[in-house]
């Protein structure tokens, strides 16, 4: 992707540069006006902490929780995802081509790619048994839900007999966009249907409750 730049402390934080917002629109799958109703979400979740324009993590757990303190794994992960440059704060680009992977009109592909890094926790390559339980245990946590060990032991090994096609004991990139292909549910809910009408309706940013434990890879169908 190129590089776009964007606003920072010290210029108007209110508004948008036009070549901007049409840059974006060209490489991500939101129109120019999306991508001007996504700058008024953007300065909103931006501001509630510290008012530089820039989300940082603390700013981001706001945003999924009403609760800045709460700390998840899965959140942690999701703000690294969306932190492309890796300084610790996510700048509009980043955030505006981060969302777009959760649009409707997002290649299936590109879905896929991402979900492979939120479980590649130790950006490996690979995703390893740990890393899937360990973000199996961090989504049922997020989603308040009550599971049993063993029933995660369940998952994480259904996962791999049906994914790990090499045998090796763990999940390649190869074997995860196969896997996601002939398992449609695995990337259900990395589509947010409101980011196709953002310019009609303008609701609050609450991944979490799309991206719920229907997301995970290693989910069964029951």
């Amino acid at each position: 992707m190129g590089c776009i730049p964007t606003k920072h402390a010290g210029q108007s934080p209110d508004s948008l540069d036009r070549r901007e917002a049409v840059a974006l629109a060209a490489e991500t799958s939101f129109t120019v006006s999306e991508v001007e109703a996504l700058h008024d979400l953007f300065r909103k979740i931006s501001n509630t902490v510290v008012k530089d324009n820039l989300i940082h993590k603390e700013e981001f757990h706001v945003a999924l929780f009403r609760n800045k303190k709460k700390q998840n794994l899965f959140v942690d992960r999701l703000f690294d995802l969306f932190d492309q440059k890796g300084n610790g704060v996510i700048e509009f680009g980043e955030f505006v081509r981060s969302l777009s992977v959760f649009h409707p009109g997002a290649p299936e592909e590109q879905k896929a790619a991402f979900a492979f890094k939120l479980y590649d926790l130790r950006q490996t390559g690979f995703i390893e048994r740990n890393e899937l339980k360990e973000m199996v245990c961090a989504l049922l946590d997020e989603s308040e839900l009550d599971i049993t060990s063993d029933a995660v032991e369940m998952i994480v090994d259904r996962t791999f007999d049906q994914a790990d096609t090499k045998g090796d004991g763990r999940i390649d990139q190869e074997e995860w966009t196969a896997f996601a292909k002939d398992n449609p549910y695995v990337l259900r809910n990395m589509t947010l249907p409101y980011l196709k009408d953002i310019t009609m309706v303008f609701p609050s940013f609450v991944v979490h409750s799309e991206i719920s434990e229907a997301d995970m890879a290693a989910k069964p169908e029951m």
